[in-house]
């Protein structure tokens, strides 16, 4: 396994927003995968004629991209709502809604590449199987997820407003884990973890609004068990708490923290 230093979707049976607005997602979030084009490239290197899987493809950007190299690409999420809107925009690309905790696949994969969507696929343990079972032998697994530390400011601001509200706590729905136990994880599913990489990535959240923007969109399930008055309680709430950290003056910059890794079936 290499550590090396800083350069620089969603399947879900935990919660998550209930409805995915795919316009939404990809004029608001664009940073989800603009910002991992190089782990569609660099850190996956499909080929031509591979047969790869993407993992909680959201709106199929990258998925699209996978295509472009020659391989046979299918995107998968469990938004149909994101699946309709990746049919729309890439209409040369299969993708299907599927959840990660039963794929319907057996050695069928070279690759499965995984953006941005793992850490909302809790449990883990049983997703990485699924994707054991779906690679042939010699197939490898790219991905990246959040690591450890992942939006740490935006949960405390979320702790912070139910608690001075006087609400109560309400748990996010995200599994953000180190690196030690991401390999773990892997290695219990019978993947060889090749290589890891967790690092830091400030992210621009887009206008004025961009906080609450983010929360109302990755965080609707978050606030779903309050009331609409509860909820944009804690939004007001929240948001002020995290002013004076996360914006700059300019923009709001959230602090993302970053893990990926390559792993290979035997």
């Amino acid at each position: 396994m290499t550590h090396e230093p800083p350069p620089t979707a969603t399947d879900l049976t935990s919660p998550q927003p209930a409805d995915w607005n795919a316009d939404h997602y990809r004029s608001r979030h664009a940073f989800v995968f603009e910002s991992s084009a190089d782990l569609a490239g660099s850190w996956l290197q499909p080929r031509a004629g591979e047969h790869i899987l993407d993992l909680g493809c959201g709106t199929g950007e990258l998925t699209a991209s996978i295509a472009a190299s020659g391989a046979a690409v299918v995107g998968v999420d469990a938004s149909a709502e994101m699946v309709a809107g990746a049919r729309t925009a890439h209409r040369d690309v299969t993708f299907e809604v599927l959840n990660a905790h039963a794929l319907p696949y057996h050695a069928e994969f070279d690759a499965v590449f995984s953006n941005a969507a793992l850490h909302w696929m809790k449990p883990l343990d049983p997703v990485f199987a699924q994707v054991a079972d779906a690679l042939k032998p010699g197939g490898r697994l790219v991905l990246e997820m959040g690591g450890a530390g992942n939006v740490q400011t935006v949960i405390d601001a979320v702790d912070h407003a139910t608690r001075t509200l006087g609400l109560p706590d309400v748990p996010h729905p995200w599994t953000f884990p180190s690196t030690a136990q991401l390999a773990t994880l892997l290695e219990a599913a019978n993947l060889r973890v090749e290589r890891t990489h967790w690092f830091e990535r400030p992210t621009v959240l887009q206008g004025e609004d961009g906080f609450r923007a983010w929360l109302e969109g990755f965080g609707a399930a978050w606030l779903a068990p309050l009331g609409a008055e509860q909820r944009a309680a804690v939004l007001t709430e929240a948001e002020a708490y995290a002013r004076p950290r996360l914006w700059n003056g300019q923009e709001w910059v959230a602090d993302y923290r970053r893990l990926r890794a390559v792993a290979v079936k035997p």
